[in-house]
Parts: C-alpha cells; structure tokens; sequence
C-alpha cells in the first residue's frame, strides 16, 4: 500500500493551468444557460483570480463561493428541465461553515443535480486553515510556534497530508492507582503535573482490549487527579472498562505543551491563540503544508421524512480538513465499540458502579438504548438517490462517511431514512475514524416508529479504505449496524487497528423473541423484547478484499456479525493477515451464509462463534471455504442448526485453484461503477 504522503490529494495553480490549455474552455458553455441538456455553473478554488460571484459562473469566469453556487443551483433545480451540475475548479475550497442540502438543493422530474470536478481536476473542499509564519519557540527542544488566532479549538492538525499527533506522555500501569473519581501519582517522577496550566485541557487516554477511551482531567494536586464527570463515570462502566479491561491496558496523558518531546507531536494554546510543533526529521516547518481543522462537518446531506433530500451527486472531489470536539467535552469518549459511545449522566448508574459495574450490571444495560454514535464529516439521512463516485475522503476528524446514523449523529437533527444509497469508487484514508458507517443504533433503527425511517438500498462498491481510525481506533474500515438490503461488494478494505467489516448490531438482544442472555442481564427491564424482526436482512458481503486488521485493539476479525441477518449472504471474499479472527460470528449472529471465501494468514481461527453463555448463535452455514489456519470455534455441523461441510484447509505455498481464482476476483482493481 503506498505511503499517506504519496496517496494524499495535492492541488496547485499548475493543475488549474493545464484545466484551461486542455481545451475545456470550448467544451463548456459560456453562460450558465447554455447547456442543450441542462444547466452549469463552474466554482473557482478559495483566493483565486477573476473569479466574483456576481458573474456568470462560467469556466472563464468562475463563482467564488460553493455557497454561491449552491443558491443558484437550487435556483436552476426548481425550474424541473434538465440536470444542473457544479463544476469545481482544481485547488482547495475551504469552508466557513457546512454546505446542507436539502429537499430544495435535490433534482426535480428525474433530473439530478451533481456536483463534481471539472475534467482532470483535483479539487478540495476543506474545513481547514493554513499555518503559515512560523517562529523557532525553544531551540533546545526543537519547537516551532505560529499565531492562528483565538475562538476555537480541534483535536486535529494535519501535516503534509499527515495526521500529527497530539502532545502526550505514556503512563505505565504502575504509576498511577485508579479510583472512583480518577487516579492516583504512584511514581515521584509525575509531582511536576500538579504544576501545569490548563489542567482542564489534559486528557487520559486508555487503549483496552475492544475500546479506546478518553476521559478529560479536572484537576491535579499533589498526587491527586480528579477527572472530569460524567466523562469518569461513564468509561468506568460496564464492559472492557478502565479499571478492569479485558487485555493488558496502555494509559497516556494527551494535550500540555509540557508533553511535547517528540517529533510529529502539536499542542494548541487556544487562550494565546499559538500553536506549536515539533517537526519531524528532515522537515522543514516553512515549507511544510500545515492545514488547522476548524469544523465538524463539511457535507450534511439531509431533509426530512416529509421532504427528504434526492437526487444529488458528488463526484470526483476530495472532503478533508476536519476534527470532532465531542470527546474534548466533559463526557470525553467513553467508547462501547465501533464508534459508540455513552455520553451525559446514566439514571440508572448505581453509586457502587467503579465496582459492582466494572464488567457489567443491570444499571448499565439500561445505559444501551441512548447510546450516540460519532458524527461523519459527510452526512446523509433522510434522502434517496444520493451518490457518490469517485471521492477521496481523507484528513477528517472523524467518520468520513456516515450513512442513515441516528439523530444525534447527524447535524441536521434528523437520522436514519436514507434509501438508494450509491457509494462506489471512493477513497477513505488518514483519518481519527473509520471509513463509511451505515445505520444507526438506537431502537428507531432496529424497530422504526415510522416505516420512512429504515435504511435500505444502499450499495457500497469498490471503494478502498485504508490506513484510518488512527485516533478512535475501534471503528471500522466499514461498519453497518441496521440495514435492509445492504451491499459491500468489491471493497479493498486494508491496514486498520480493529474490524475491516463490521455487520450488525444489538447482540441479539432486539432480534425477534429477545435473547436469553439479556433477559438474565436485566436488559428488559428497560426496553421490550420485540415480537417483530429488526431491518437488518438481505445483506450481501461479496468480493471484498480485507488485509492486515486487528493490528492494535483485540476481539475482532476481518468481517465481524452480531445479531439475526435472515438472507445474509457472505460471499467471495479474500482474508488476509488478520491479527486475530478471520470470520467472526458474535452474539446472536444467525441466517448467515459464508461460501467460497479465502481465509489467508489469519492469527487465530479462520471461524469463530460467540455461542457462549446463553447467545442464541448460530444457523450459520459455511460451505466450500478456505483457510490456512485449521482452526473454527462455535461451529460444529449438524449442532444449534449449523451447516459446516466441504471446506479445505491449505497451506500459503499450495494454494488450490479454487481459492486463487477466488483470491484473485476479491477486491476493488480493475472495477468501475457509474
């Protein structure tokens, strides 16, 4: 896989010079009327020459803004006659605030309005800022410093196309005695941290087994450090928690000037307005592209369920440049997995949890059904016939694309209801989370009060997503909670800290009938148990390529299920190099077909099943598989309604002709979608 560096969208003058040698100015209309089958407007990048909006919108003589040429394009969409499309000039288009699209922004009469790049360009639209002006801050340590001005904050900072890591200092495990409101110094060598500024400002950081959680101090004295609530409380709090995690934890303190030692490593004085870095080898900071993240989210596509965003596409564009501030709350990220998380105060959380809850409890599960999901920089929920083609996500502060999520993940204040759905031919790289997320989590996704709301018809297609979830490490390449009729289909998914793909949710728990395990958790003391199915079925998992997973957290595999999927078919995929499973069956998974798949290198069991304790897991059936690794767990033909017949294990230097033409066919190369 080539470097970040290498791979990472560049955008220059040179790029909109050769635009204009190449012939495009005759190929385009001169006004924005012209077009025999729709309309066009052209957008110049942010500080470009000629370009006014209050011109035509041509090639020669281009719009300044995208807000501009989103007014006049819902203009030119009303009238019902032709297509409208967007065209971006190369360069970067930054953004002071989001672009929403809505029912008003959406193609009318099957018409559709599609914002893309011109011809052989590469344009960037970005919630970032340039550093520039930098000053030597301490020569001994090798620190630079820049003004950027004061009124906001991120936990992001990219550099030359590379997401830099925030100032910190590891924390062995015996240094520090964890305690109901924080922790206490054992080691003399730390007295100095009751001595800093910002104390408020510093973070824990704990990488557990399945979850990766931040938690933002309150207050150091002496050997003290009271941590701020309900941040505290919530990630020491049912399962892989802080104080009793289920692998051998790695604690860090984040975000003081006084941890920055290291090269690559940034702190932001907000007060001051002065950000400081220390580069890396060989780098020199005054040519160095230094982009500032300032928002959350660049693209929130979303209307209502009476009038629901439709027929939009983005094309050919490259979405970069922000962070997430959640975490940086006094809820900080208490992590449950794959991007959720519990935030305010729990009712239900018994004043004894940092000891009756460490691994569960009946308070908790009464905690599952307001579990938030973590935003995407792009977002689509309540809209159909959305696309997007041909896209790089990179440098985000979060979730690149997130799909149907619930409410509170969406900015737009309205989740879930997204249908027909087309993501294919994208790039998800370089980013603190994971690629595309379907679905939500809360009931209205699995049990919808109002049938608009289910997420349906989405395909995922020959993106690859690589090298991502580098700060929220439990998210996945792609993940999917409740769907109908979902497909992932020839994605080259590779080089991720947890899950490559990730398919449903719940546990179990909300599948028709309940499960037996939750009811002895208590669970139902605070939800019904459904007499209906969820929307999650007929998904197809088929020719995916997933390599080199589960290289940092624990309990995962290159493709993870939970709960019922009826017509859930897992086909032709290739499994490389996992650092745990290769097929993951957890609680509840059932009505699951996995054929004709490659399990190559897997460091433990090429198929597992969760079928402990009272999980209702199992009719899987798994037939004419492949695998190096002998190993499957949970799954015995013939037993809790499994089929597990004909499949070969063999070894990496006689790979059977079946499993190379499977191997070969995996994947997004030599792919195209519309």
């Amino acid at each position: 896989m080539p470097s970040l560096l290498a791979r990472h969208t560049r955008t220059s003058v040179v790029a909109t010079a050769a635009i204009l040698t190449a012939g495009l100015l005759a190929a385009l209309p001169s006004d924005a009327h012209a077009a025999p089958k729709g309309y066009r407007l052209v957008v110049a990048p942010t500080g470009a020459p000629r370009a006014s909006d209050h011109g035509p919108g041509t090639l020669s003589r281009p719009l300044k803004t995208l807000a501009e040429a989103q007014r006049r394009a819902r203009v030119l969409a009303a009238r019902g006659d032709g297509d409208v499309t967007v065209n971006l000039l190369g360069g970067t288009h930054r953004l002071t605030s989001p672009l929403r699209f809505g029912a008003a922004d959406s193609g009318r009469d099957g018409h559709t309005v599609t914002w893309k790049a011109v011809p052989g360009a590469k344009p960037v639209v970005s919630g970032a800022d340039p550093v520039t002006g930098w000053e030597l801050d301490d020569p001994e340590k090798g620190i630079y410093k820049a003004d950027v001005g004061t009124g906001f904050d991120t936990r992001q900072l990219y550099v030359d196309g590379v997401p830099a890591q925030r100032a910190r200092l590891e924390l062995n495990r015996s240094d520090i005695s964890l305690t109901p409101t924080g922790f206490t110094l054992n080691n003399p060598d730390l007295d100095h941290l009751a001595a800093l500024p910002d104390q408020k400002r510093i973070e824990l950081q704990a990488k557990l087994s399945f979850t990766n959680r931040f938690a933002p101090v309150e207050s150091i004295s002496g050997s003290t450090v009271t941590m701020q609530q309900p941040a505290w409380d919530n990630n020491t709090y049912g399962y892989d928690t802080i104080q009793s995690p289920f692998r051998t934890p790695q604690f860090w303190l984040l975000n003081s000037k006084s941890f920055l030692d290291r090269p690559g490593e940034w702190y932001l004085d907000k007060t001051a307005g002065t950000l400081y870095y220390k580069p890396l080898e060989g780098q020199d900071i005054h040519r160095a592209r230094v982009e500032l993240p300032r928002m959350e989210t660049l693209l929130e596509v979303g209307g209502t369920y009476d009038e629901p965003a439709h027929d939009l596409r983005f094309q050919g564009l490259t979405f970069t440049g922000t962070t997430w501030l959640h975490p940086s709350s006094s809820n900080g990220y208490a992590n449950q997995q794959t991007g959720t998380f519990i935030t305010g105060v729990q009712p239900e959380r018994p004043a004894d949890a940092f000891t009756s809850c460490e691994v569960g409890c009946k308070g908790f599960e009464g905690a599952r059904n307001g579990w938030a999901q973590a935003p995407a920089a792009v977002q689509v929920s309540a809209a159909h016939g959305i696309s997007f083609a041909g896209n790089r996500f990179v440098n985000l502060g979060s979730v690149g694309l997130g799909i149907g999520n619930d409410a509170n993940a969406h900015a737009t204040g309205v989740g879930l209801g997204a249908q027909n759905i087309s993501v294919t031919g994208n790039t998800f790289t370089a980013s603190a989370g994971g690629g595309i997320v379907v679905g939500g989590v809360r009931p209205d996704a699995h049990h919808p009060s109002d049938e608009r709301m289910t997420n349906s018809d989405i395909l995922l297609g020959n993106n690859r997503i690589f090298s991502t979830a580098l700060e929220y490490l439990d998210q996945d390449g792609i993940f999917a909670s409740y769907a109908t009729r979902l497909t992932i289909e020839h994605n080259d998914v590779a080089d991720m800290p947890y899950t490559g793909i990730g398919v449903g949710f719940g546990w179990g728990a909300n599948d028709k009938g309940g499960s037996p395990e939750y009811i002895n958790r208590g669970l139902y003391d605070f939800q019904p148990i459904y007499d209906t199915p969820t929307t999650q079925k007929d998904l197809r998992v088929v020719g995916n390529h997933v390599s080199d997973v589960v290289h940092t957290l624990f309990d995962a595999g290159c493709i993870y299920t939970l709960s019922a999927n009826p017509g859930g078919v897992i086909e032709g995929n290739f499994c490389e190099k996992s650092g745990q499973l290769g097929l993951y069956f957890d609680e509840g998974s059932r009505y699951l077909t996995a054929k004709r798949n490659v399990f190559l290198n897997t460091a433990a069991q090429w198929a597992h099943a969760n079928n402990q304790n009272n999980n209702l897991t199992g009719d899987q059936t798994l037939t004419g598989n492949y695998a190096t690794n002998p190993g499957i767990t949970g799954l015995v033909d013939g037993q809790r309604g499994n089929v597990v017949q004909d499949n070969t294990i063999f070894t990496s230097d006689n790979i059977p002709a079946q499993a190379r033409e499977i191997m070969s066919n995996a994947g997004a190369a030599d792919r195209r979608y519309g």
